[in-house]
């Protein structure tokens, strides 16, 4: 018998108003468990000096000490302080315990649910593994595996964004993989919110091409091939403008040697929105991404993406028709691609209304009723002592 979930609490690293895809993904599932009567507690890091806990009858929020997450300045990660943690879960009730990130919080909670016989599923959100290279943290990825499916399978189960990432984690040994796409709000990003206010704010005319990147300014999301993209499309036509949103360690470096490129920060609801609808060309550069919300994002604004075919490329586009994409990794065709679209104003216009078309039959309100059904049908003795006995292996688990 499916349980019908009234109480849920959200362990997390990173939360709004914090700008990323992890912390947005949250805030659409806690949205709509809101509005369908469903009290939600959030533990989590406490963000600056003035960060305080905050009891609500829908949303109680608890705020741990932590420490600057390294090459991710502006994200903590919270303590391992299981006895806090504990307090927590038992004073709320909880019917189910998500953790979306693995960290030492993420770790402690896991104890804490335990002893309280409270149903955990985890959110792999993140490849944190693949990052070690980028911030010469050669450890990490060397041993990121070993601990994130150690963590993992001490849940009930793990959910992930794409098929691909499934089939990933399960040959490596992860057990109870689910997959749970993503949403996009449609009516937030619109092509109608195009602002030729703000084009002019950056220089540009209605004929100028402007190449677009939303994302953290950072090497892990391989923002050299955004900038060599836009060098090589703006030596065949001189019409084109690359617009960074974002921040990040690569952001002042980028501003002192790229004068020519536009920098416009970190933009957050209508203005964000509006910068999107703005541009008319969406680079993703990243090859470490689960998912990537500003691809939906960008869709959803009518703009013609170009990217590598995987996370929310491979699931919902096709090359050629409502984006431009390259086989994972391969730089020269990802350029190529994008320049196709210079070539053919009747190709760039017909893939920026099929990828807004594309962007319309995706609801956040359909992954939010997915969300629940698999918290809901986690069971609280699959960790039950801090043991958990998975459907493929009967190898046991204990934590100390």
């Amino acid at each position: 018998m499916t349980v019908q979930l009234t109480r849920v609490s959200i362990v997390t690293e990173t939360y709004t108003p914090e700008v990323n895809g992890v912390a947005n993904t949250l805030a659409h599932l806690v949205k709509g468990m809101r509005l369908r009567g469903i009290a939600v507690q959030i533990i989590r890091p406490r963000q600056n000096r003035h960060d305080v806990d905050s009891i609500e009858v829908e949303e109680e929020t608890v705020t741990l000490p932590g420490l600057p997450l390294p090459g991710y300045k502006e994200l903590k990660f919270g303590l391992p302080l299981k006895s806090r943690i504990l307090s927590a879960l038992q004073r709320f009730k909880p019917q189910a315990l998500y953790i979306a990130t693995e960290g030492p919080m993420g770790w402690a909670s896991v104890k804490a649910a335990s002893a309280c016989k409270i149903p955990v599923m985890s959110g792999f959100h993140t490849n944190f593994h693949q990052y070690g290279k980028h911030y010469h943290l050669g450890l990490l990825e060397n041993l990121g595996y070993r601990y994130l499916r150690y963590f993992h399978n001490l849940t009930a189960g793990t959910l992930v964004p794409t098929q691909t990432q499934r089939d990933e984690l399960e040959t490596h040994g992860f057990h109870n993989v689910s997959v749970m796409s993503r949403g996009v709000d449609s009516q937030m990003f619109h092509p109608a919110k195009r602002s030729t206010e703000l084009r002019r704010k950056w220089g540009v005319n209605d004929n100028d091409l402007v190449l677009l990147y939303v994302g953290r300014i950072a090497a892990e999301k391989n923002i050299k091939l955004a900038i060599t993209t836009y060098q090589q499309l703006k030596a065949a036509d001189d019409r084109v403008r690359l617009v960074l949103v974002g921040d990040g360690p690569e952001l002042a470096h980028l501003r002192e040697r790229y004068p020519d490129i536009i920098c416009c920060g970190t933009q957050r609801g209508e203005a964000l929105a509006q910068h999107f609808a703005s541009g008319d060309v969406f680079l993703f550069p990243s090859l470490t991404d689960t998912f990537g919300n500003v691809v939906t994002e960008a869709l959803a604004s009518g703009l013609a993406l170009v990217s590598f075919d995987y996370a929310a490329a491979h699931e919902h586009t096709q090359d050629g028709v409502n984006a431009m994409l390259a086989p994972f990794g391969d730089e020269a065709i990802f350029v190529q691609r994008a320049g196709l679209l210079l070539d053919s104003p009747n190709r760039l216009r017909n893939i920026r209304y099929a990828a807004r078309h594309t962007a319309e039959r995706i609801s956040w309100h359909t992954i939010v009723d997915e969300f629940l059904q698999h918290l809901a049908a986690a069971r609280p003795e699959e960790i039950a002592n801090g043991t958990r006995e998975t459907n493929t292996a009967k190898s046991r688990i204990t934590v100390s």
